[in-house]
């Protein structure tokens, strides 16, 4: 029973400073912002319901709380110095304020965190795609901290010029290249309209012609049409003129006495790699 009288106690009085407590905390947009006051946790749904960033809040009843004031960067420094601090990459905005980034050291990360992964990060205040930043994680969620100051500039202005050629991440080659950066690359490119329309040109010109037993080596986009440079499983090299719209054969680059448009791509391979028995 003593138990029981101790925690009501606790409550009440919990309850009691609860109307005076004023604390800051991070929101995003249309989320909650949480407090600890005695031992209890209280979770609050923020008033205005749109705002986003560091906050001074006060609690109006116990389901909502009424933001104050924006906390200020010492405020927030102390905030952050409770939780573990881990270095990330960032790739690309997810919405307003949250990005999704990638661990600079996988073996470090998967160590303090179990599992490597792409991660959420919210409040990220400064940075551009490729930029590393230090980072908190309060148990669920990471918030950011800074810009890293140990980031290597030229480092991100490689990434940065990588991106705007479009080579794929497979071609990445500068000095100081590691696995990490070329995984934050390659979720970058994915969120770039023309990588993304490139790549899937290229998994449907690399299926069609592993079906038929070749291996696409490059293409090029020429409007209608492409102009695809292949090899034969051995090893001789073709190009041909291949439509966009069925991966029909416009010019096989061989003599096929006019019937190319009988054939596709996959197709081709065969034929190509009969007259290299005959």
């Amino acid at each position: 029973m003593t138990d029981i009288y101790k925690l009501i106690n606790q409550l009440s009085e919990s309850e009691n400073q609860l109307s005076s407590t004023q604390f800051i905390a991070p929101c995003v947009r249309g989320g909650k912002v949480k407090t600890q006051i005695l031992g209890l946790v209280y979770t609050f749904a923020p008033q205005p319901n749109n705002f986003e960033g560091w906050g001074i809040f006060k609690p109006i009843n116990q389901k909502t709380a009424e933001v104050l004031e924006e906390a200020i960067l010492p405020e927030i420094a102390e905030y952050l110095q409770q939780f573990k601090s881990c270095r990330l990459r960032l790739a690309y905005k997810l919405r307003l304020k949250t990005w999704l980034a990638y661990p600079i050291n996988e073996g470090d990360f998967k160590q303090r965190f179990g599992r490597v992964k792409p991660v959420v990060v919210h409040l990220v205040t400064e940075g551009v795609s490729f930029q590393q930043i230090t980072v908190r994680w309060d148990g669920s969620n990471f918030w950011f901290e800074e810009l890293d100051r140990r980031d290597d500039l030229i480092t991100v202005e490689n990434l940065q010029k990588a991106l705007k050629e479009l080579v794929e991440p497979q071609a990445l080659r500068f000095a100081g290249l590691t696995p990490e950066m070329r995984t934050v690359y390659d979720l970058v490119i994915q969120q770039t309209d023309e990588f993304s329309q490139q790549y899937r040109d290229e998994r449907r010109l690399k299926k069609a012609l592993k079906q038929g037993g070749g291996e696409l080596q490059t293409f090029e986009d020429r409007g209608d049409y492409w102009t695809v440079e292949w090899t034969t499983s051995e090893g001789e090299f073709h190009s041909s003129a291949i439509s966009k719209s069925d991966l029909t054969v416009l010019g096989a680059g061989i003599c096929l006495s006019g019937y190319d448009r009988n054939f596709d791509l996959q197709s081709l391979v065969g034929v190509v790699e009969g007259r290299e028995n005959e």
